[in-house]
């Protein structure tokens, strides 16, 4: 994910700060996800209003918050089997 310079102005903003202060700050600011974009304001659009006490706890929820597009592939996991009767497990194979 790049934040596009939108880590170091959340970084730079003065704390405490709640949600709405940095989405009408940098609500504009366009996120380049793996599968598309989204702007500040989508992102902390999703969560309940809250006040954030330091860059940190702001940097984190932006993470937090990005939708699907941020993912690589859907419910893809190299380290664990697919779980029996998933949406995500692949065709059956006859040989």
């Amino acid at each position: 994910m790049l934040l596009n310079g939108t880590g170091d102005v959340i970084d730079d903003h003065e704390y405490p700060a709640t949600t709405e202060e940095l989405i009408e700050e940098y609500g504009d600011r366009t996120l380049e996800l793996p599968n598309g974009s989204e702007t500040v304001a989508d992102v902390l659009a999703r969560l309940e209003s809250e006040t954030f006490d330091n860059a940190e706890d702001a940097r984190f929820a932006v993470y937090s918050a990005v939708s699907n597009k941020a993912i690589g592939r859907v419910g893809y996991s190299d380290r664990d089997p697919t779980p029996v009767g998933s949406p995500y497990s692949p065709d059956a194979v006859s040989f």
